[in-house]
């Protein structure tokens, strides 16, 4: 397995790749790699002959008082782990690569509507940061494919959708959450609970268990379904952020005609932010 910062080196492997005729695959992460990510480079590996992982804590989606500075960086571990999973290359780059200019001055990329809503609404400018490294990312390694986690349900919405508006040559892939065998979506923040508030964590999973059920079941009440899963998980001791039914095609508000939903939700526990969605069909 390779790793490189210097995206001249990064293209000049690609290049070769291209010139024997490969397919390529990227899987964009932050590092502090969990299984839900092998499961990302395993999808990936099955869709093309060459995969590149990269790993950059990206300052630009993180607000401010969020967690960039204490954000975990475990390198050495990431790298050994990708290494056993047969990765080919690691791209590795350095926040002043990605990023030449001062913050004021960068080039960004934004998808509106997609972007401010559920957690853009709470995380102003967040989908922005991400949308704008995964542009970069794309144009660096010119994947045919790129895979991410259904855990981050509107992030996946929003890089198809910038995807789509920028003409890319990219097919975006989501890829199943995985989960502990309590319920709860993996997630690198996942360490920052105590003991005890990991007992409490799959309270957020069960909440959208039974919301969707409730909608399976044949409910229409959406109003009073999202304040009754809010209520469930305030109860367990979380303080909920938000919880929405939506389409699950566009994230739109759904009419009672829609079938396809996905119920979202994010919550605080501690000095984590919990995300976590489940897609249902109405009855």
């Amino acid at each position: 397995m390779m790793s490189f910062s210097d995206p001249a080196e990064l293209r000049l492997w690609i290049g070769r790749w291209r010139r024997d005729g490969m397919t390529l695959a990227l899987v964009p992460t932050m590092g502090n790699l969990h299984r839900g990510h092998l499961e990302l480079v395993r999808r990936a590996k099955a869709l093309a002959d060459r995969v590149v992982v990269s790993i950059f804590v990206n300052p630009l989606q993180f607000g401010q008082g969020e967690d960039f500075d204490s954000y975990p960086r475990t390198l050495e571990r990431d790298l050994a782990q990708l290494d056993e999973e047969g990765v080919h290359l690691v791209f590795i780059p350095e926040v002043k690569i990605l990023y030449p200019r001062p913050a004021g001055e960068q080039t960004r990329v934004e998808v509106p509507g997609l972007s401010d809503i559920l957690c853009g609404a709470s995380r102003p400018g967040h989908f922005v940061g991400v949308a704008t490294v995964v542009c970069k990312l794309f144009n660096l390694v010119q994947p045919d494919v790129a895979v991410f986690g259904e855990k981050d349900f509107q992030q996946l919405m929003v890089l198809r959708r910038m995807v789509e508006d920028l003409s890319m040559p990219v097919q975006v892939v989501g890829e199943p959450t995985v989960r502990e065998p309590d319920g709860l979506a993996m997630s690198s923040r996942n360490g920052y609970l105590s003991e005890g508030e990991r007992r409490q964590a799959p309270a957020l999973i069960q909440a959208l268990r039974q919301t969707a059920a409730a909608l399976e079941a044949g409910r229409e009440d959406v109003a009073a379904l999202e304040q009754e899963a809010a209520e469930s998980i305030a109860g367990a001791g979380l303080r909920p952020d938000y919880v929405s039914i939506r389409r699950a095609d566009d994230l739109a508000p759904p009419s009672a005609q829609d079938r396809d939903l996905v119920v979202l939700a994010a919550a605080y526990l501690g000095p984590a932010r919990l995300i976590d969605n489940l897609r249902t069909t109405r009855g």
